[in-house]
């Protein structure tokens, strides 16, 4: 069952000028350091790494029914891929405990992340699905 859907459009010159303006600040409070180790590792796109990896946040936020208030914290969503490329979303802290509560017992959450972008956009959606847990025998 489909638990939450969040969806961000992000502006890549915006998010290209706001590392310009605040540069590590901003990348500390927003990004982890794998966020950041994957973003400054793309030098041909780093605004646009940095911008979907935001996007991404904001459509998580959103899919856990909060929007970025209530206590969530940037860092507590991260993105980081598979070794296929594939993007995945983990949630730590005051994200993990609200996913915890909309799982509906005997159910385990995933968390489904989609990235792109085409300049001047960067674009995430998010589905967090509740997945019976199998039964112990």
């Amino acid at each position: 069952m489909i638990l939450g859907i969040g969806s961000d459009l992000a502006n890549i010159d915006r998010i290209e000028g706001t590392l310009q303006r605040f540069g590590a600040r901003f990348k500390n409070r927003v990004f982890t350091e794998l966020e950041q180790r994957k973003a400054e590792s793309r030098p041909q796109a780093i605004a646009a790494t940095y911008a979907k990896r935001w996007a991404a946040k904001e459509a998580c936020s959103k899919a856990l029914g909060t929007g970025l208030a209530m206590g969530i914290s940037w860092k507590d969503m991260a993105v980081s891929n598979l070794r296929s490329g594939q993007p995945v979303m983990q949630v730590t802290g005051w994200a993990a405990a609200k996913l915890a509560e909309m799982t509906p017992p005997g159910h385990e959450a995933v968390i489904h992340v989609t990235l792109t972008d085409d300049h001047p956009w960067a674009q995430a959606f998010v589905v967090i699905e509740a997945r019976p847990t199998p039964a112990l025998t």
